[in-house]
């Protein structure tokens, strides 16, 4: 059985970066959950007026209702993708929020190395905005981009808590420091 990392965290944690880190270092395909399956995702470049109408329409519990849904519904098929390749002859690396740590631990391979990104709230937050291009946005745009901050930090936080119940490693993708040590030690584990 091949080796599988399995990023997991909410949006705009850094999963994509460490993800392609491990993966360009190992030699090792990249997968993302995000091109697995179809969610109305972030309200930005452009509000597609499906995206607009999820988050204008529906209050924050429907919306993170929603994603858990997704989520849920996914995951066989995500799971199936997982041990497809974890019968190649080459490790993979998968990254995307819809690895629940909850999902993740169901996993039977002694192979399989989960790892999870966290950051505070006020991280989240900034790079979030920042990236959204937030203060260029109108009001309408800006409700939509807080509405997709609020489940973002909601799903950090139920990510976090899930993952140290369930004793699954977390990085802070704040701090620079802990990621690049973590990223190290995993390249040697695996390399």
């Amino acid at each position: 059985m091949a080796p599988l990392v399995l990023i997991f965290g909410t949006s705009h944690v850094g999963k994509s970066t460490l993800a392609a880190r491990l993966g360009e270092q190992l030699a090792w395909p990249v997968y993302s959950t995000d091109k697995m399956g179809r969610h109305p995702g972030r309200p930005w470049p452009e509000v597609r007026e499906p995206v607009a109408e999820h988050y204008r329409r529906l209050s924050d519990e429907t919306i993170y209702w929603f994603l858990l849904t997704h989520q849920e519904n996914i995951w066989p098929h995500i799971s199936r993708q997982i041990a497809e390749a974890g019968a190649q002859d080459v490790g993979s690396v998968f990254e995307g929020s819809a690895l629940r740590p909850e999902f993740l631990v169901t996993l039977e391979s002694p192979n399989t190395h989960p790892i999870g990104l966290y950051a505070e709230d006020g991280f989240l937050r900034d790079r979030i905005l920042q990236q959204s291009g937030y203060a260029g946005r109108d009001a309408v745009q800006r409700q939509l981009i807080d509405k997709f901050i609020t489940r973002s930090l909601r799903q950090n936080a139920d990510f976090r808590e899930t993952a140290t119940r369930l004793g699954l490693p977390l990085v802070d993708a704040a701090d620079n420091v802990a990621l690049a040590e973590f990223t190290d030690r995993m390249l040697v584990a695996l390399g």
